[in-house]
């Protein structure tokens, strides 16, 4: 099943790959396996077709457990800083570090070679399985640095919470999907209307 690519951004659709994180069942990983977190970056189109093949054949059982743990220590590190902006607080040292951490560790993995267009090229002696991780952590890098990251909401939606770039015309988005929150919540609205006496 295809990852809900909505939020306008690679890395805020990376912290929206734990579903329902504030529902008070408990959340749900879409990201269980290497498998699914290659088939994210792929269908986040930040590797190339060719990137994903030699991946997919290599298997590296050790380096593909090493990557899928640092990228959900990416995630949640991701989501503490996002939710923490939105809510008025400072991140945790620890999800600032871990960020720092990886975004120098992408930014190492990438190497010129002045033969190829482009230039940039990932020094796959050093990354392997990481790869998806490194391209990730650069997406992210990219958003926390530009001025989009002011557009950053959560869905109001009290259970999802999921984060999305706001490009409304007026900055009024309210919801990650109008058609699964938003009319949820219009559905809600209206019930408790009818329930007043």
């Amino acid at each position: 099943m295809p990852f809900e690519l909505i939020a306008g951004h690679p890395a805020l659709d990376l912290i929206n790959t734990l579903d329902w994180r504030f529902r008070a069942e408990g959340p749900e990983d879409l990201l269980k396996t290497y498998a699914d977190l290659l088939r994210f970056v792929e269908e986040s189109k930040l590797l190339t077709p060719d990137e994903l093949r030699r991946l997919r054949a290599a298997r590296n059982v050790r380096g593909a457990k090493r990557a899928l743990r640092q990228a959900v220590e990416l995630r949640e590190a991701l989501a503490d800083i996002f939710y923490a902006w939105l809510e008025g607080r400072s991140p945790a040292p620890e999800s600032r570090a871990t960020i720092e951490k990886q975004f120098k560790a992408a930014l190492l993995a990438q190497k010129l070679n002045w033969n190829r267009t482009p230039p940039i090229q990932w020094d796959w002696a050093s990354i392997d399985a990481e790869l998806p991780v490194a391209a990730l952590a650069l997406a992210a890098e990219e958003l926390i640095t530009s001025p989009d990251a002011a557009g950053v909401r959560a869905c109001e939606d009290p259970g999802c919470r999921w984060l999305f770039l706001d490009s409304s015309k007026n900055h009024t988005r309210r919801w990650c999907d109008m058609k699964i929150c938003g009319n949820r919540m219009k559905a809600r609205r209206f019930k408790a209307k009818l329930a007043k006496p």
